[in-house]
């Protein structure tokens, strides 16, 4: 598995669970929906992401 597509997998696995969780247990948990949404605007722009560095910190591979 490539860094990008662990970071793929991360990002939708973070949306569907925070959707989840704001159906199931607290409507608040929509804010986690919105973090991960700004973050990867974010990191469209500014090509930097956190979860990269800690995806090569694992040994996982460039694209």
């Amino acid at each position: 598995m490539t860094i990008n597509d662990a970071l793929r997998l991360l990002a939708g696995f973070m949306i569907l669970l925070s959707v989840g969780l704001a159906v199931y247990v607290d409507k608040n948990f929509l804010w986690l929906t919105a973090f991960v949404g700004a973050n990867l605007l974010q990191s469209a722009f500014t090509r930097w992401c956190p979860a990269i560095w800690a995806f090569r910190k694992l040994g996982l591979k460039e694209s």
